[in-house]
């Protein structure tokens, strides 16, 4: 049953009418995935800045607001603090992460969904990068199923990318881009669970929703397309594995990818 969120509705709005203006198109599959009560974790990749507009939009058509964990300088930018906790988003110090754990712990306590992007970061190579726990932490100390969700198509509006002419990408305002967004099957973590072996499970998952978004041919680059928005293991001209290695920013407290593509061995010029 939908219910009234001011903040996040008119959030949520504001958002739809900043996409729309560039004419991009979400279509969301497995909203049923999404417990419509009680507590729930939605564990999502990262492959555009504006993930969080369509992922909280999903929420709203389930009549739920997923609480963001977010880096908490976003707190600074003017006007968009009392925003961000009218919404109840968590704000994450890397430095001192323990704080937005219990926040969110709490979170899910109160029944609450809470939205967390494991990698902690976008992938530069758009494949599932090493993954923070935080995730299946919680879900172990709570019980709250954690719901993988992948979305492929909204890279291309704003995302991270190699600089040209020295600058870096803005965000492109071509109209008329497909994004789709997809919500996975539910899993629990019991008590006693492995964080490893969860995370790992986790990477293996959010890996296969979003490989097989990447592949519909709708959103993949047209014949002779440079496509720096593309997996390059799939074709595309992105950074592969090996060079995301040095482009990525990863917390050392990241369970080590052994999920997606093998890493590209490294080049001669690489040495």
């Amino acid at each position: 049953m939908r219910f009234r969120d001011p903040w996040y509705d008119a959030t949520v709005a504001l958002g739809r009418v900043a996409l729309g203006a560039l004419g991009l198109r979400t279509e969301m599959e497995g909203l049923d995935n999404l417990p419509s009560s009680g507590p729930a974790i939605v564990a999502a990749t990262h492959v555009a800045y504006p993930d969080f507009m369509t992922l909280a939009a999903a929420g709203r058509k389930r009549g739920r607001s997923i609480r963001f964990l977010t880096r908490h300088d976003v707190w600074n930018t003017p006007g968009v603090r009392a925003a961000m906790t009218g919404m109840r988003h968590v704000p994450v110090d890397r430095e001192a992460p323990a704080a937005a754990y219990v926040m969110a712990r709490r979170l899910l306590r109160e029944g609450e969904v809470v939205g967390i992007f494991p990698e902690a970061g976008i992938s530069w190579s758009y494949t599932v990068r090493s993954l923070m726990p935080g995730a299946v932490a919680l879900a172990r100390e709570t019980g709250a199923p954690v719901v993988p969700a992948s979305q492929w198509g909204i890279q291309r509006v704003w995302s991270v990318g190699r600089p040209v002419a020295g600058r870096k990408p803005r965000p492109s305002l071509t109209r008329g881009r497909r994004n789709d967004l997809r919500l996975g099957t539910p899993f629990t973590v019991p008590a006693d669970g492995d964080l490893v072996d969860w995370t790992t499970r986790l990477g293996v998952e959010l890996t296969e929703l979003l490989e097989e978004l990447q592949a519909r041919p709708h959103l993949r680059p047209q014949p002779g397309e440079h496509a720096p928005w593309y997996p390059a293991h799939l074709g595309g001209h992105a950074p592969d594995r090996r060079e995301a290695l040095d482009l990525d920013v990863v917390p050392r407290a990241a369970i080590v990818a052994s999920w997606g593509p093998p890493v590209p061995p490294r080049r001669p010029a690489d040495h």
